[in-house]
């Protein structure tokens, strides 16, 4: 099929753009990699009046430290770039270990860091990425902005918190503590599908080597990144044994979330699967802790 038609602008700056978001609001949307929103436009699923390109927005293309110690990603950096930057490996070791997984190299050569968060696909990897280390989002609009926590930016199934007339810009990661371990598993039925399950995982661990603060984020179990806050209570304070992962599993795939089925794995699968996948990333992220592996 064929997009149905639209008018096309490509600013040069990043106040021309939101100029023209403005203007336009809810009849308008921005073109990044276009990887999410061209194959919608082609089956008529959103049919815009207006498509503001950004890509000639260099603006937003950096990666970088700020004084505070933060990681700072701007929209436009591309997926690989994430994959392979130096900065990503060193400051956020959990998202360079999970970029690979997104699609293929092809995918992430076009597809951006902020197109894949402002589209919100529960199914990617990048809104749970950001859930998991507790990044923030600056939100611009012509004459100001605001920043969002991740956690409170996704809404629901392809729903966030950005108004019509806002863009997201750039997100800041904090660094992790010292003595944080991390860990990404996802299983598809080919690497590079939509996953059936996901979960990326942080395990902070206090000077006797007991969890002080464990974060487990899921994707493609909900309509948005689904946090499993009663599963990380129960390692708070505990020793990473076996016990306390396999409990730890069990009551985030059994209580913490509502996963539908669909051609591919029904829901009892994917609670299976999570079940699975949880206790190889504690174990994983438990290990890279007590090994001292936080690079940041």
């Amino acid at each position: 099929m064929k997009p149905a038609p639209f008018e096309y602008q490509a600013p040069a700056s990043l106040e021309a753009a939101l100029d023209a978001l403005a203007r336009h609001g809810g009849d308008a949307k921005l073109l990044a990699g276009g990887q999410s929103l061209i194959p919608v436009m082609n089956f008529r699923l959103a049919e815009p009046a207006l498509l503001i390109d950004i890509n000639k927005l260099a603006e937003l293309d950096f990666i970088r430290r700020d004084e505070e110690g933060h990681l700072r990603i701007g929209a436009m950096v591309r997926q690989r770039r994430l994959e392979r930057d130096p900065l990503v490996a060193g400051m956020a070791p959990l998202l360079h270990e999970a970029v690979p997984f997104i699609a293929h190299p092809q995918i992430r050569n076009r597809g951006t860091f902020g197109g894949s968060l402002a589209h919100a696909d529960p199914a990617a990897e990048l809104p749970a990425l950001a859930v998991a280390l507790g990044a923030r989002f600056r939100l611009r609009r012509a004459g100001g902005d605001r920043w969002v926590a991740a956690e409170e930016f996704f809404a629901g199934l392809f729903a966030t918190a950005l108004e019509p007339d806002e863009m997201l810009v750039e997100a800041a990661i904090p660094p992790s503590p010292a003595r944080t371990g991390w860990a990404f598993l996802e299983v598809a039925r080919r690497h590079g599908d939509y996953a059936q399950v996901g979960v990326a995982a942080r395990v902070t661990l206090d000077d006797s080597g007991r969890c002080r603060e464990a974060r487990l984020v899921y994707l493609s179990v909900g309509d948005a990144p689904v946090i499993a806050r009663e599963a990380a209570r129960l390692l708070a304070g505990q020793e990473l044994s076996p016990e306390a992962i396999a409990a730890a599993a069990e009551k985030a795939a059994g209580d913490e979330m509502d996963p539908l089925g669909d051609i591919h794995a029904t829901p009892e699968f994917k609670r299976h699967l999570a079940r699975v996948l949880t206790r190889r990333v504690l174990q994983k992220a438990g290990e890279r802790a007590r090994s001292g592996a936080n690079l940041s």
